[in-house]
């Protein structure tokens, strides 16, 4: 299908320019934050996401993040019961690899069934429907007496907690200004990327009582985590367009941000119903919105193709960086055998204390001062490659990480080696998820949505191919081959990339043009 020709979010040059014009260049005119114009632009709407109390958005982000941390947690808690489900199933190490491998398939799938479907009828839906597929689905994986009801019910797990991610990051677009993503994005992957490695140490602990009883105390995280959407989470999609035209922050020319927190008007002052004065359980599209058919988050992920900064750091973090992670977690029971279930699940607290130090010290507040910095020198201009900085270090502690791992399993080294390594593996990690995922939202904050979607599809594509390939390539080269060429290849397919993107980027960017769509908040009617 022609992109020109998709029925919604159509922008005309002068509004694309316009709206460009707030994402970074310098100008006399706007709302600052410490000397740059703030994005997006706020509205004296009290009823404005960008608007509602500290302790609201927190609260929020909270839950984005309690079902962004769902989201890896179900592919992964079930790993340290591999030999129990071995023997209950009658599967092969191969084939128990491959539950991993199936709600992944589901997380891949997911996003291109949510994402418009959020844009229609609202973030808050979505998070409660596919928290409650969700649910189901973990009763019945604990249910199940053999191999295909147990992996059709672990595609509806990962199928049912996918809004995690596209739907999700929306919801912190909603939430906060450009300057406030990088912390919050990495708060975000922090999630994801604990999730992946608490899962295990959890079912390890479970695996005492049953194998089963990790997909029972799930079910359990499940109805927690549906009664907070239900009780805490308010509606976040909000008609920006239309809103500050009917009520706009009026300003002589320049403001500063925090000198404008007390002018709000009246939420009565127009009549259209949103965010918080939406029903609870709203099934009508959001009002205020020009909004996407169905099936447009399939061809917006296809048209994403056309936009090379996008893909190219994409498909390089997801295929020659990321995927690695599934080949050690699913590794771990085969490389520590001579450990119980409960040991091996601790052994991934040394991937958990390099995602939290990453975060902590050298992430998204990290990536956020560094923009900061780089834009007060060049005239108050943000620019994407700015995110990219951190991609070097992280691509190197990854490769490192990797690299040492699998020497000292097989040279049977102590297993403290093991967890260095994993502490350096386990802080690239983060780090580059950060970096791609604000890089890809700065560099089209309009089509957040579709970069996000267009991400979370091939991340999540690629955790499902690896465990397919995985144990018959450590099989044929041992632990140290087999993972010395990962961290080679993270490496040096890495950092070339990384390079050419920094360099070239924004020359790539301006031959590709604007997509022709936006995000329905930035489209009225």
């Amino acid at each position: 299908m022609d992109e020109k020709n998709l029925g919604a979010g159509k922008l005309g040059e002068t509004e694309k320019a316009g709206l460009g014009a707030e994402l970074g260049q310098s100008s006399e005119i706007g709302i600052f934050k410490e000397g740059l114009k703030v994005h997006p632009e706020p509205t004296a709407d009290p009823l404005d996401p960008l608007n509602w109390p500290r302790w609201r958005k927190h609260t929020i982000l909270a839950i984005v993040m309690y079902l962004y941390f769902m989201f890896t947690y179900v592919t992964t808690n079930t790993v340290p019961s591999f030999p129990e489900l071995q023997e209950e199933l009658g599967i092969s190490y191969s084939q128990v690899n491959w539950t991993v491998a199936i709600p992944a398939l589901g997380l891949a799938v997911g996003p291109l069934f949510w994402s418009s479907l959020a844009d229609i009828y609202g973030r808050r839906i979505i998070f409660l429907a596919g928290t409650l597929i969700a649910f189901a689905a973990t009763i019945g994986a604990g249910a199940a007496n053999n191999y295909g009801g147990y992996m059709a019910a672990r595609f509806f797990q990962g199928f049912g907690v996918s809004p995690g991610s596209t739907v999700g990051m929306a919801v912190i677009m909603d939430l906060y200004f450009e300057y406030e993503r990088g912390q919050k994005l990495g708060l975000w992957v922090l999630a994801i990327d604990t999730g992946l490695l608490v899962g295990p140490i959890i079912g390890g602990f479970i695996d005492l009582v049953s194998a089963d009883w990790i997909q029972w105390l799930t079910a359990i995280q499940f109805a927690v985590l549906l009664g907070l959407e239900f009780v805490f989470m308010s509606e976040t999609l909000y008609p920006r367009t239309y809103m500050l035209a009917r009520m706009p922050i009026e300003i002589p020319g320049a403001a500063d941000l925090e000198k404008l927190a007390d002018q709000k008007g009246s939420p009565a002052a127009v009549e259209l119903k949103r965010t918080t004065k939406l029903m609870a359980l709203n099934v009508r599209p959001v009002p205020g919105l020009r909004h996407p058919k169905p099936w447009d988050s399939i061809i917006r992920f296809m048209l994403t193709f056309k936009y090379p900064v996008v893909v190219i750091l994409v498909m390089t973090y997801c295929f020659a960086w990321y995927w690695w992670m599934l080949s050690v977690i699913t590794m771990i029971p085969a490389a520590y055998v001579q450990y119980s279930p409960q040991i091996q699940g601790l052994l991934f607290v040394g991937l958990l204390l390099g995602t939290l130090f990453s975060e902590i010290f050298a992430s998204g507040t990290l990536s956020d001062y560094i923009v900061a910095r780089l834009a007060r020198k060049n005239n108050g201009v943000r620019l994407p490659e700015m995110r990219l900085w951190l991609a070097y270090p992280a691509a190197l502690l990854s490769a490192t990480g990797l690299i040492i791992w699998g020497v000292s399993i097989d040279r049977g080294y102590h297993w403290m080696v093991g967890q260095i390594a994993f502490f350096l593996f386990g802080a690239g990690i983060q780090m580059g998820n950060t970096v791609t995922a604000s890089y890809v939202v700065d560099c089209y904050p309009l089509q957040s949505m579709s970069v996000i979607t267009f991400y979370a599809v091939l991340i999540n594509l690629s955790a499902f191919i690896d465990p397919f390939f995985i144990a018959s390539w450590q099989a044929r080269s041992g632990f140290t081959w087999t993972f010395a060429a990962q961290g080679i290849i993270t490496f040096f397919a890495s950092v070339p990339v990384i390079g050419i993107l920094q360099r070239w980027g924004g020359s790539l960017r301006a031959a590709a043009g604007q997509p022709s769509w936006v995000n329905p908040e930035y489209d009225a009617l």
